[in-house]
């Protein structure tokens, strides 16, 4: 069925070619609507608007690896700043690595809930606006006698990591129930791999500051008067609001709210019709804001649902497969990812163990080949092994022996629902 002609009774173009949409009460052919809309989502064709949902969803999770990973270097350099032998103790670093990730735990669950009540795409707004924030400050934090420059930052990286929690669910569900069903698993893919990017990115970042402020290093008079250090820390840290708001930018003018969510959670399918158009066409659509809604007369799911649906072997075990294989890859991703340093020091990478040295140019020296080392990192076998080979390994070659060849089919029939959904209708 043609998605235009779903329009002929109750839409219009008005004269300057923007499709009006007009709602109505429910009707016992607004279920068929939902169908027809959703097939038209699903069979649509890629576009540039399905481009922009890529890279709005994949700033997003560049945004989310460059704050979590810029630590990793920005510690070496807390360390010589305000750490004692120039180094920060054991429990300062643990708290500055562990905190965005406790924090990413707590998001997660609070924002997959959010996401199921407000939309998906204004939990990514708010997820957003708090990495946005809790950043900068990070940037502008400072000792006082009350309390230690390390235990406000480990504050601000902890509510950072709610945000960044936040992101995780929502930049994956936004470009999961936009693509069509024959290259969901292309963009999906795509947008998952800014993660290595954002990493790359953040140690580029660290090797030019490194760099820029190499004068202002060796002219220090000693290894306890380091204030350019100071300064590249609070810069590196601080780019990582860059990203997020070009993110916040593109979530707002860029993209609507998944036409999924809209009619089978808000149940309003006049609006998802137009989203659905938007996608197709690139014409929004014009929704008369005093006409009522028409929305499908659907049952709402319930916990009873949920558990009945994993009281089902095959989903149960899709579950979990999908689940290991994405804990198996971030086990290493920030295992390594976060301590890259002791790493590359254990290697024999740096001239001296990172905060171990007297001389100034060696600490010039040490922190311009940390930055170096985990760029080559990045760009030999992150990039490499997120685009080629991950995803393969880690949800090819485990996911198969459980899970059911999925390749271009619809959401309804992965979840083994679509009969039930026709039954209640």
């Amino acid at each position: 069925m043609n998605f235009v002609s779903l329009q002929n009774n109750g839409s219009k173009k008005d004269i300057d070619g923007v499709q009006t949409v007009e709602t109505h009460h429910c009707t016992p052919a607004s279920a068929d609507r939902r169908r027809a809309a959703l097939a038209e989502l699903e069979n649509a064709e890629f576009s540039r608007h399905h481009a922009k949902i890529c890279l709005t969803a994949g700033m997003g999770f560049f945004t989310d690896a460059y704050n979590v990973f810029a630590i990793n270097l920005a510690s070496v350099m807390l360390g010589y700043v305000y750490g004692q032998n120039q180094k920060l103790n054991k429990n300062q670093d643990l708290g500055l690595k562990i905190a965005a990730p406790v924090g990413i735990f707590c998001g997660q669950l609070f924002f997959g809930w959010l996401a199921d009540r407000i939309g998906r795409r204004r939990a990514y707004g708010i997820s957003l606006l708090i990495i946005i924030i809790s950043t900068f400050a990070q940037a502008l934090s400072a000792s006082a006698p009350a309390v230690h420059i390390i235990g406000v930052l480990i504050v601000w990286r902890f509510l950072m990591g709610i945000g960044i929690g936040g992101n995780y669910p929502t930049s994956a569900a936004i470009p999961a129930e936009f693509a069509p069903a024959r290259i969901r698993g292309r963009m999906m893919t795509a947008v998952l791999s800014a993660q290595g990017w954002g990493n790359l990115t953040a140690a580029l970042v660290a090797y030019i500051v490194t760099t820029a402020y190499k004068n202002s290093i060796l002219n220090s008079s000693s290894v306890t008067d380091l204030r350019a250090v100071d300064y590249m820390w609070r810069i590196l840290i601080g780019f990582g609001c860059v990203p997020a708001v070009i993110a916040l930018y593109q979530q707002i003018f860029t993209i609507p709210e998944t036409p999924r969510f809209t009619v089978d959670v808000a149940r309003d399918v006049g609006q998802a019709e137009g989203d659905v158009g938007f996608v197709k066409t690139g014409k929004k659509a014009r929704i008369d804001p005093d006409a009522p809604i028409q929305r499908v007369d659907m049952t709402k799911a319930s916990w009873d649902d949920f558990v009945r649906y994993l009281g089902r072997g095959r989903n149960l075990r899709n579950l979990l497969a999908t689940s290991y294989s994405w804990f198996a890859f971030q086990l290493a991703f920030y295992g390594l990812g976060l301590n890259s340093p002791v790493v590359l020091a254990g290697f024999g990478f740096t001239i001296s163990k990172p905060g171990v040295t007297d001389d100034v140019p060696a600490v010039y020296e040490i922190l311009k080949n940390l930055s170096i080392g985990n760029i080559i990192i990045c760009a030999a076998g992150l990039i490499p092994g997120m685009e080629i080979f991950g995803f393969i390994m880690l949800t090819g070659a485990i996911s198969t022996w459980f899970i059911p060849e999925t390749k271009g089919k619809r959401l309804e029939e992965l979840c083994g629902e679509e009969d039930a959904s026709e039954k209640e209708v």
